[in-house]
């Protein structure tokens, strides 16, 4: 899995990341009371470590937030046959338990919008037909906070990994043309049972890793999301992530992994379906414009870490990735192959596809 062949296979082979909680999720200050350069060093260790880290004192204002949970909780509660006609998912709109086109299920349903305001307002009229704007105002002044943030941090890992241009990274995402995205979650209370009696949880989301650059997470009060973690023994665990809602959850995409030449870790992660509560989340998907050439960066690839990806641009990643089963290690496609280990020399490499 991605997380074991990045992370280290102890977690005592590293020192612990500050802040680091006992089930190992990291919690970073954002308000950087040590200083910038402290801040940027334990994104950098977190990600590198774990691929993840809670975002606290982020600045994002909690009405901005909690206008958001209002208008994605009426939409939910909305009858069955009028969400549907904010549907299919092909990829953008309304989805209930079926994610992609390959078997993928999920005790869920969800919208999943583009970040660009004018798809928004017009996905809007079909989500909140009483007042649309209602609805486009609150996911579009939300998505302006969320992607401050996700820019911030992408700075900071910018001044982390010593790039010769820190900024490189969050310019990826404020192109005019970025894909970035937007999805809303509702995870109903399960119905998963056992002879009548209710078991603890089902599968809301299965594992998966992010495909974009960053992931900017933040879900209510009810637990579910849970992330796979080294456990000291040399083998993967999945851990609760407790929930904070006044906190941000950030993790680190595919494509930033292989920006980083396998620096940055790209988690798995799934989410369980509480029987009790209704879990309501948001995720923002920090992406490049489709046309984007993504390759190591030139600070990442040395003779000690040479290249780990070929260069491909996002259309093609994504196209490859609705070709597959949510659970698959995508990057693992675009891997370059040293002709040496294949006892064809060394000196010389190829892509698998």
């Amino acid at each position: 899995m991605v997380a074991s062949s990045a992370a280290p296979a102890s977690s005592s082979a590293a020192p612990a990341c500050r802040g680091m909680a006992p089930a190992g999720i990291p919690t970073i200050d954002m308000s950087a009371p040590a200083g910038r350069a402290e801040l940027s060093g334990q994104m950098v260790e977190a990600f590198a470590e774990r691929g993840f880290f809670k975002a606290v004192n982020h600045g994002v204002p909690p009405r901005v937030s909690a206008r958001l949970d209002a208008a994605s909780a009426a939409f939910f509660a909305r009858p069955a046959h009028e969400k549907q006609e904010a549907g299919p998912p092909d990829p953008l709109g309304y989805g209930s338990r079926s994610i992609g086109s390959h078997g993928d299920v999920g005790e869920l349903e969800y919208l999943i919008l583009h970040t660009d305001p004018e798809v928004v307002a017009r996905k809007a009229r079909a989500i909140d037909r009483d007042d649309p704007s209602r609805f486009s105002e609150a996911v579009n002044v939300y998505v302006q906070a969320v992607r401050h943030l996700a820019c911030q941090i992408l700075d900071l890992l910018g001044e982390g990994l010593g790039l010769r241009d820190p900024a490189s990274l969050s310019r990826l995402v404020t192109t005019t043309d970025s894909d970035s995205l937007v999805r809303i979650n509702n995870y109903p209370p399960s119905a998963a049972s056992d002879g009548g009696v209710k078991a603890a949880s089902s599968v809301g989301f299965g594992e998966h890793s992010d495909p974009q650059i960053l992931s900017v997470l933040r879900a209510n009060d009810v637990d579910g999301l849970q992330v796979l973690l080294p456990d000291g023994r040399g083998e993967d665990a999945w851990v609760q992530v407790p929930a904070d809602p006044a906190a941000f959850f950030i993790n680190v995409g595919d494509l930033l992994q292989a920006l980083t030449n396998g620096k940055l870790v790209s988690i798995r992660h799934r989410v369980m379906a509480s029987t009790s509560k209704p879990r309501l989340s948001a995720i923002y998907f920090a992406a490049p414009a489709l046309h984007e050439c993504i390759s190591a960066l030139p600070e990442t690839v040395t003779a000690a870490a040479p290249r780990r990806y070929r260069p491909f641009t996002w259309a093609e990643y994504k196209k490859t990735m609705y070709t597959l089963r949510l659970s698959h290690n995508r990057l693992d496609l675009f891997k370059v192959i040293l002709v040496g280990d294949v006892g064809e020399g060394a000196g010389e490499d190829r892509s698998r596809i």
